[in-house]
């Protein structure tokens, strides 16, 4: 009983003292701390909250870029809104973003130097005491202790796991140390404690190359970043290992060897009254980049599905295999204002290299504020088996015509009949 008591002591003492610790920095930071709104100019009224941060003296405050992409996107629309911790009100300008890190930087007017969070020179070790900040449902704002768990090893775009509980309104918020630097910002949660945020050195480089020269175009900065990001993406994949997998019986599928592309698996083997017999591999890229609420871009999707009839005739087979290939659609959200509708070319293909014959479906949209990017989906189907096919699916958004290009002629020639 006397160890029990003692046990119980040191862990109210120590929850005392991680309370004691958010609350003294949470009191030396709030006069740099910030809730943003975004104003409807037509209503009045808010269309988006989130937290933000002073980074410099001269009024230089971060924030997700999620937060105000609705201005960027649409400037005459809305305007961005500060609320300090006295109460004071007042207009910002959006300064920078940086849409595939989720990041952007406005300036709020000021008449002499303010406080400013401090940046961390170096990472956290795993395991680091944090503490977040925001303002979760509007609520007011608050800190929430946390733990660092290290960069999410599935994601091609940094993120750190955070083990807190970040909510809806703390987006844009600062994550600190013991010190009071600033080690990462707010983005995501997935519930359960399990919070998202971008590392520290995104902000760092935002910043100084903001400080070098201001971007003259919202609109064409976010158009050189997309561009520039899918560029590493496919030099990433096309120069990485396609290794060859068994679908089924007959069917050669490639698996990309990457991290961040994750593969799962399915099959109707155990259904013994199965008029045809299925195996699915599908893999993604677990992330995408968000540029409104209406439109998402970067994703990836896979997907390899091989059917075999048993004892069905070849004309219901291939009228199976029909309602199969229809469904194959659009793997990101976009709408009429963002990108054109899809122009398709049909194809029947013959690879040199492979034995098996493809009906192809090529299709692309254009991004209409973006030009050179393009969502595409591709879909092929085999041919030349009569009661067998293999039906090959992946769509990409937000590529340029050479890297798509370039992407569907290695996929195709990894596909095959054993």
């Amino acid at each position: 009983m006397k160890v029990f008591f003692i046990l119980v002591f040191s862990t109210l003492s120590s929850i005392s003292y991680a309370t004691e610790q958010a609350e003294q920095l949470f009191n030396q930071l709030k006069p740099s701390l910030y809730q943003i709104k975004l104003i409807d100019k037509a209503s009045g009224e808010k269309s988006s909250i989130g937290s933000a941060f002073q980074i410099s003296s001269d009024g230089i405050i971060a924030t997700n870029y999620h937060v105000i992409s609705n201005y960027a996107l649409h400037p005459k629309k809305y305007r961005i809104e500060y609320l300090d911790s006295q109460g004071n009100k007042g207009d910002l300008s959006l300064q920078s973003v940086d849409v595939i890190n989720d990041l952007a930087l406005v300036k709020r007017d000021i008449e002499q130097d303010m406080q400013f969070f401090q940046i961390s020179e170096s990472a956290p070790h795993k395991g680091e005491k944090l503490f977040s900040l925001g303002n979760p449902h509007d609520l007011g704002m608050i800190v929430v202790p946390g733990t660092y768990n290290g960069l999410k090893k599935e994601s091609f775009n940094d993120r750190i796991h955070f083990t807190g509980s970040i909510n809806s309104g703390m987006s844009g918020g600062p994550v600190v140390n013991k010190q009071a630097q600033v080690i990462g910002v707010n983005v995501a949660t997935s519930g359960n404690s399990i919070g998202f945020l971008v590392p520290h050195d995104k902000l760092v480089n935002l910043y100084q190359a903001y400080l070098k020269a201001a971007p003259e175009s919202i609109e064409q900065q976010m158009a050189e970043q997309l561009m520039a990001s899918q560029n590493k993406l496919i030099s990433t994949i096309l120069s990485s290992p396609w290794q060859e997998k068994s679908l089924g019986d007959q069917s050669i599928i490639p698996v990309i060897d990457v991290p961040f592309i994750r593969c799962w698996g399915d099959s109707n083997a155990d259904k013994v009254d199965a008029l045809i017999l299925t195996a699915v591999a599908n893999c993604s890229l677990d992330e995408n980049t968000y540029l409104s609420s209406r439109f998402f871009t970067g994703s990836m999707e896979i997907e390899f599905r091989t059917m075999q009839a048993k004892d069905i005739s070849a004309n219901k087979f291939y009228h199976l295999y029909q309602q199969q290939i229809a469904r194959a659609g659009s793997g990101n959200r976009a709408g009429k204002d963002n990108v054109t509708e899809y122009q398709c070319h049909h194809d029947l293909v013959i690879p040199d290299n492979q034995a098996i014959n493809n009906k192809t479906i090529f299709c692309t949209r254009a991004y209409k504020k973006f030009p050179g990017l393009f969502d595409v989906l591709y879909l092929s189907a085999s041919i030349d088996k009569e009661k067998q096919a293999l039906v090959s699916h992946f769509t990409i958004a937000g590529i340029s015509q050479t890297n798509a290009l370039a992407f569907t002629r290695k996929f195709m020639e990894a596909v095959s009949w054993k």
